[in-house]
């Protein structure tokens, strides 16, 4: 796709298979576009690596984490699980909008904690409220250490964010989709790995083997969920798609 960018005359023009539009710059549409081709590039430059939330690096896009926020505020959740550690800043996050709601906890997952991030994460102000459980996010050991944690009729919110390739983003759906209350969302977060197929810092493989495939298919198979963006409480524009690393993530159980 070809993108020419006019201020002067005040048009986007974009160019694919052989098809030309030009569309006015200050429009929606080409807002959508802009912004797309904006995430494609921020990915490769690594943007979503410099931010920290309350002292540790959180690896994810600003707008993902405030529609999240978003979400939280909504729910009220009293267990929010995520798999996929890191640096622990997520964790930090979820567990300080717990603190600031009054309510909610959260367990973190990941095969390999590394010890100076579980330092940092046991030695936080936010600590009290992070459970950490170390193991393969489907390993039947694991499973069951976080089901423990979870009781009957609480309302539990579950993030993947661990191994982005299609069969593990499917398999932890599989495991952890009876945890998530009705209402409520399993997030299987970074399927902009479909459209990041082609740039440098890609791999061509992620046209087929994403998260966002994942959720499409287990969707199809399990009628009680549904991808479901949730909505915007606040908007006075008329945009509706958010900028995003996260499309087609959020899977509401129905039933």
């Amino acid at each position: 796709m070809q993108l020419t960018l006019d201020t002067d005359a005040r048009t986007l023009t974009l160019t694919q298979a052989g098809q030309t539009r030009t569309l006015p710059l200050y429009s929606k549409a080409a807002f959508e576009a802009l912004s797309r081709q904006w995430v494609r590039v921020g990915w490769n430059q690594k943007y979503q690596y410099t931010f920290s939330w309350m002292g540790r690096p959180v690896i994810q896009l600003p707008e993902d984490m405030l529609r999240m926020q978003e979400v939280i505020c909504d729910l009220q959740p009293d267990v929010i699980v995520e798999t996929g550690v890191a640096h622990g800043g997520s964790l930090v996050f979820y567990a300080s909008l717990c603190k600031a709601l009054g309510k909610g906890r959260v367990i973190g997952i990941d095969i390999e904690i590394r010890p100076h991030n579980r330092s940092a994460i046991e030695a936080h102000p936010m600590a009290g409220l992070i459970t950490l459980v170390e193991g393969s996010s489907t390993a039947l050991a694991t499973l069951q250490q976080v089901r423990a944690l979870v009781a009957p009729g609480q309302t539990c919110l579950v993030i993947l964010d661990s191994d982005h390739s299609y069969a593990h983003v499917l398999a932890e759906l599989q495991a952890y989709a009876s945890l998530v209350s009705v209402g409520s969302y399993i997030v299987a977060t970074d399927g902009i790995m479909l459209d990041l197929a082609d740039v440098p810092r890609g791999s061509a493989d992620w046209a087929t083997d994403n998260p966002t495939f994942a959720a499409r298919d287990f969707a199809a198979a399990h009628p009680e969920f549904r991808i479901e963006q949730p909505r915007w409480p606040f908007c006075e524009s008329e945009l509706d798609a958010n900028i995003t690393h996260w499309p087609g993530a959020w899977l509401k159980r129905l039933a």
